[in-house]
């Protein structure tokens, strides 16, 4: 079947391919972590540090810039993460577990991460600038709607494999198991969706062979305010950073401790049901509002639907309702916000990557992006334990002024993103 004109074919799955990995490293391993004993300044430390290869991507991503396809790049990193992954599930019931799963992890990262440079890079190519601004909500729809199959179905297989063994151990090992073989399933799937040719409407030819590794990063650090962009990607997220690491073992942990005293299951029914459908329902809306009336518009009313629900986390922290529902009302607002504000950041990073070289600036501005998700994450298990939850939630919405300072200084054009006639 011929997809080049088909998007909806293969952007979606393509999309669904980087989120799940990410999802799985970067926050199911939180979970598992925590249910397999080890403590909240270990899971701090350690799972922010596999942020690493998102961060130092663009050290190879001039590599995938000229050499081969991006299409034969992202699959070739897709069958590799899915037999790490399927490693993961045969070595959780070793000893030693903990340090040996982090280094496959380590290696899945790797690969995740120039899926990423790869599958970005083909969208940036394959669609002009104004379809790219009505799919950014798509993309990020169906990226997020990856991240919590992991937060969501993945965490609620685990949780139903806890209760039906009683032996967390076996439970996770088969969980991984599956997903290794999800992805496999994905991986076929994106073989046969995806156009076979990278023409960039938007851009004039050029032997991409001829540019340097030197000329490409220069010419991004040669961007016009440059030092203001990179600071608000190193902001934005300053505080979603420290609350993705730690709002699982929040809802986990008992309420003696300041925890909601979830269990696995509960965790994975909250995120998988009705954070799904708040999920998508935002992502899409946030995408259309992008290619109605631009970005001009919607960066502020976008940030801020995504930074104030952490309110809500604060009150569960200081309140601890009873009732399960106040947690599905809060869940459901985050994730809903969520979807909705996201949309802006990345058509903003779409821009930021502008001109020659797409690719390979689009993984700088990325790169920038989880660092400022690793750093602060990496002491957000400290932080958690010195504070307690309640005040930690509160520090996490303070951490969100600095980004939204700086979104009033950025510029790029009025009407960025909007869909043209």
């Amino acid at each position: 079947m011929k997809t080049d004109n088909k998007p909806w074919f293969w952007i979606p799955l393509l999309n669904f391919a980087s989120g799940l990995p990410y999802a799985v490293i970067i926050s199911v391993s939180v979970i598992m972590y925590k249910n397999l004993g080890i403590s909240n300044e270990d899971i701090g430390v350690y799972t922010s540090l596999l942020y690493l290869p998102w961060v130092i991507k663009p050290l190879w991503s001039p590599l995938i810039e000229i050499i081969g396809t991006k299409r034969k790049w992202f699959l070739t990193m897709q069958l590799i993460i899915s037999i790490a992954f399927l490693v993961v599930g045969f070595t959780i019931p070793m000893n030693g577990f903990f340090y040996m799963t982090l280094a496959i992890f380590w290696v899945a990262a790797f690969a995740s991460a120039s899926n990423d440079i790869a599958s970005d890079g083909f969208y940036l190519l394959v669609l002009p600038e104004d379809k790219q601004s009505f799919f950014i909500g798509i993309r990020s729809t169906f990226y997020r709607l990856s991240m919590l199959a992991g937060n969501g179905l993945i965490v609620l297989l685990a949780g139903y494999l806890e209760h039906k063994y009683g032996d967390n151990t076996k439970a996770w090992s088969y969980t991984m198991v599956f997903v290794g073989l999800l992805m496999t399933f994905i991986t076929v799937y994106n073989y046969f969706s995806t156009p076979r040719t990278e023409i960039n409407a938007g851009e004039k030819p050029k032997d991409v062979n001829e540019k340097s590794f030197i000329t490409i990063f220069i010419s991004f650090f040669r961007k016009k305010q440059i030092g203001l962009i990179l600071s608000f990607i190193l902001l934005f997220r300053l505080g979603e950073s420290q609350l993705i690491k730690m709002l699982s073992p929040f809802l986990i942990d008992p309420v003696n401790v300041g925890g909601m005293g979830l269990d696995t299951q509960d965790v994975g029914i909250i995120y998988g049901t009705f954070g799904v459908a708040a999920l998508t329902i935002g992502g899409i809306l946030g995408g259309i509002a992008i290619s109605k009336q631009g970005l001009t518009k919607w960066m502020l009313p976008m940030i801020l639907t995504m930074h104030l629900p952490i309110i809500g986390f604060i009150l569960l922290a200081h309140f601890h309702p009873a009732s399960v529902y106040y947690i599905y009302a809060v869940v459901i607002i985050e994730q809903f916000g969520y979807g909705f504000g996201f949309a802006a950041f990345m058509m903003y990073l779409i821009h930021v990557a502008e001109g020659e070289s797409k690719t390979a600036h689009y993984a700088l501005a990325t790169g920038f992006m989880a660092l400022g998700m690793m750093l602060p994450g990496m002491l957000s298990g400290y932080i958690q334990e010195y504070l307690g939850y309640g005040n930690f939630f509160i520090w996490v919405f303070l951490a969100t002024i600095p980004g939204i300072i700086l979104s009033r200084f950025i510029t790029f054009p009025k009407d960025f993103g909007k869909k043209t006639a």
